[in-house]
């Protein structure tokens, strides 16, 4: 994995209103930790944006190769953003938290999450952990392009079964001889077979 990739960070703002909240005081510390480990570790933070409704628009317009979400009570929140903002372009997620309430890990992996870290904002650990993210979610896009391979493969056998049921009904062929008259119209016309089986279903759709 290049360290080059452009990352950006959703998370709360550092700055904390309340001196004496301690629980926030510790967030915006940790928040810190991962933004100075990222570059200590040379990756490529291009910036830090809150989970807000602008999220998606912003994401969209720096094109980042890897989003981590840094967030703890708000972070069903957070990871609904994010989801939303990288539903027609998905990219790793990785999701760093303290908080050690697991309850919404399933959701977050359901939602797309890459790698969900709890208490690992070791710099040591940064590297590895992202390393892994991204491998995994490649795996998974890999899974997906095959299952959706599969499922076209499987419409396209259909659709040409169809063509040929019409063909056998209507013209009195064999299957193979309706098989080889829509092969050559489709070599004739320089269509793909399936192409030319569902155009010939849609005429007869409009005949009836």
């Amino acid at each position: 994995m290049k360290e080059s990739l452009r990352i950006v960070v959703v998370a709360p703002d550092l700055a904390v209103a309340d001196a004496d909240d301690e629980h926030a005081l510790q967030q915006a510390e940790r928040s810190r930790a991962l933004r100075i480990g990222l570059l200590e570790n040379n990756f490529n933070l291009v910036a830090t944006l809150p989970a807000d409704v602008f999220l998606s628009e912003r994401i969209a317009q720096l094109q980042p190769d890897l989003i981590i979400v840094d967030a703890e009570s708000e972070a069903r929140d957070a990871l609904e953003h994010v989801v939303m903002a990288t539903r027609d372009a998905r990219r790793p997620i990785v999701m760093f938290t303290n908080d050690e309430d697991t309850s919404h890990v399933q959701d977050a992996v359901a939602a797309g999450v890459s790698a969900y870290i709890v208490a690992g904002l070791a710099p040591q650990r940064i590297r590895p952990i992202l390393h892994v993210a991204v491998a995994r979610f490649q795996h998974e896009q890999a899974l997906r392009a095959e299952l959706a391979d599969a499922r076209n493969e499987l419409k396209d056998r259909k659709t040409i079964d169809r063509a040929k049921g019409l063909l056998m009904e209507r013209q009195g062929l064999s299957e193979q001889a309706a098989y080889e008259k829509l092969r050559k119209t489709a070599m004739d016309k320089g269509l793909k077979l399936v192409e030319v089986a569902q155009r010939m279903l849609d005429v007869m759709d409009l005949l009836g």
